[in-house]
């Protein structure tokens, strides 16, 4: 056994273990990356990061689900890891990183304490939205649904949520899921996240995924997005077409400790 470095960070109640990598030395089989993100068993996690080394930005963003398998893009992960670049001396306070659907720019907007920052991250454009009577789908990084509902507080995410991200029409890899309140000019959202299997306080691509449906409804490109973990900014400039630029998403991320453990 040999004993790794870690740091955990949340973002609105998203969390994430955080491992320098930028070495490139150190390898974790799926199934110990599961076990440090197991709640009972490990540290704890959304997903698990690996900051690895770039000769084409500041880093790499390697981005695993807690079930131990590698993922497409995570917005709040990505806030945090900026965050965990800049306290390190790895950028300043603009960066640009390589994640899973391309690169990323980073900016640290307000350092409100030594473990505290507001963060926003540039998102993936979207150019295709697919519509429907009955929700939304599309993708920000990551392949979201997102459907309108009304009291979006009382409904059981994880039940309806685990359908739609089951179903045959989204099969073989899934979605993840969103159930949206439009209500006092702002979004609330709820997700059920693939690979987490159950619901999150908060999804980064999630919550992109749903201001940028909620335009269809509102015609608003600036959104507050209300989640169960905290309070999201999402800006976008949209385009004929469906097809959405400039996407930012702004939000806090935090420090919560670091440590050692056994492999």
């Amino acid at each position: 056994m040999s004993k790794i470095k870690f740091w955990k960070y949340q973002a609105n109640g998203n969390d994430f273990v955080i491992v320098d990598n930028r070495e490139d030395e150190l390898q974790l089989s799926n199934e110990q990356i599961q076990k440090i993100c197991d709640r009972h068993f490990g540290i704890g996690a959304d997903g698990f990061i690996f900051v690895n080394s770039s000769d084409k930005a500041d880093f790499e963003m390697l981005y695993y689900n807690s079930d131990g398998q590698i993922s497409s893009m995570c917005g709040n992960g990505g806030r945090c890891i900026a965050m965990f670049a800049y306290l390190h001396e790895i950028s300043g306070e603009q960066m640009e990183f390589k994640a899973f659907d391309g690169f990323h720019n980073a900016i640290i907007e307000d350092r409100m304490s030594h473990n505290l920052c507001d963060v926003s991250l540039s998102m993936a454009d979207v150019d295709e939205v697919h519509k429907s009577k009955l929700f939304y789908f599309l993708d920000t990084g990551s392949p979201h649904y997102v459907e309108f509902v009304e009291q979006v507080a009382e409904l059981d995410v994880v039940s309806e949520g685990r359908k739609t991200r089951h179903s045959e029409r989204f099969m073989p890899d899934g979605t993840n899921v969103n159930f949206v309140e439009i209500r006092d000019e702002r979004l609330f959202v709820r997700t059920y996240e693939r690979g987490v299997e159950d619901e999150t306080l908060s999804c980064g691509t999630g919550v992109t995924a749903s201001a940028i449906a909620a335009y269809f409804v509102t015609g608003k490109n600036s959104q507050i997005v209300h989640t169960t973990g905290g309070e999201f900014i999402v800006d976008f400039k949209p385009h004929p077409g469906d097809i959405f630029t400039d996407v930012w998403l702004r939000g806090p991320a935090e420090l919560v400790f670091e440590g050692e453990i056994e492999i």
